[in-house]
């Protein structure tokens, strides 16, 4: 008899150590499936062991199995919720792009524990994302005056702001990113602002750092060349609109870029070759009767009574 009491006591501490030696195991490999397996032998072990159903998740969510943490984080939610799952489980949500869902629980953990910057910060970020973009800026806002130096904030509350017309502030946090951190990025973003706003030599300049700093953004040829093309700076416009050309071969609104310029410099062969090459790209071929059919390229949203003025002229030249 007393054989049998010891054996059953024995038996649940037996298998608290085999969990902890797994557990162990699972913390120092590399191999995320590894990772999930072990876990699960963990909780085989110990149904109630809420972290391995947090560390299976993040193997889960790292090995794109967003589907698959949610469920595990929404086992510890259910038992022990607390700030660091709910922002988890939002950010397997937002890789769903379920904004939703993801606002609600990076919403939880910012109210769990407010000293959470990076759940307030996404909590801004999916709210941008929902186009709440005046949500967006108040949350934004409380993260800047928290962490005055993350620069990122500044350019997406700058974005924000850009998205409801305040012109003036979204240019001051602009400055202000850049001030922060004068990188590519930041200056590609203030010029790329500047050009929607039609400050087209300002604009200029910061795609001019921007390069300098990052030779190999694309995107900075292509809105030079459109910054110099509105400057009447032509051969240096063809000359970045060609680079932009060699990124992307199916870039058509650099091929539009380049049918402008040809068309200001007047060579019709150059104008026609590169407005056709851009059609074939977008799909028109030579059936183009109305400039609504360019309503996806660059220079329909953003330049769009310059395109307007040209783009008609250039079809029937090319007819």
């Amino acid at each position: 008899m007393k054989k049998t009491i010891l054996l059953l006591l024995l038996v649940p501490f037996i298998g608290f150590s085999q969990a902890n030696k797994l557990f162990r195991q699972a913390k120092r490999t590399s191999d995320l499936n590894e990772k999930i397996k072990l876990y699960t032998q963990v909780i085989s072990l110990e149904p109630q062991n809420l972290d391995a159903y947090f560390f299976r998740a993040l193997a889960k969510n790292n090995l794109g199995d967003y589907s698959g943490a949610i469920v595990d984080y929404s086992k510890i939610i259910v038992e022990a919720p607390d700030a660091d799952t709910y922002y988890n489980r939002g950010n397997s949500r937002y890789s769903i792009d379920d904004f939703s869902g993801a606002k609600e629980d990076y919403a939880k953990a910012y109210m769990l524990d407010n000293n959470f910057i990076e759940a307030l910060y996404s909590l801004a970020c999916v709210k941008f994302d929902l186009g709440e973009y005046e949500a967006a800026i108040e949350d934004f806002s409380k993260v800047i005056q928290k962490a005055p130096s993350l620069s990122k904030a500044h350019i997406l509350r700058a974005m924000a702001y850009n998205n409801l017309g305040f012109y003036k502030k979204a240019a001051e946090d602009y400055t202000a990113a850049i001030l922060i951190k004068p990188n590519a990025d930041h200056y590609f973003a203030r010029g790329a602002f500047l050009m929607d706003l039609k400050y087209f030599k300002e604009a200029k300049n910061d795609l001019n750092k921007a390069i300098q700093l990052n030779n190999n953004n694309a995107f900075a040829y292509f809105y030079r060349g459109a910054s110099k093309l509105m400057l009447g700076e032509f051969m240096d416009a063809i000359t970045d609109f060609k680079t932009a050309i060699t990124f992307d071969p199916n870039d058509f609104d650099a091929y539009l870029g380049l049918a402008i310029t040809y068309y200001k410099l007047n060579d019709v062969g150059q104008t026609k070759t590169n407005f056709n090459k851009a059609n074939s790209i977008l799909g028109l071929g030579k059936n183009v009767n109305h400039i609504n059919q360019y309503q996806n390229t660059y220079w329909y949203e953003n330049q769009y009574n310059f395109f307007n003025i040209n783009i008609p002229k250039i079809a029937r030249l090319a007819n």
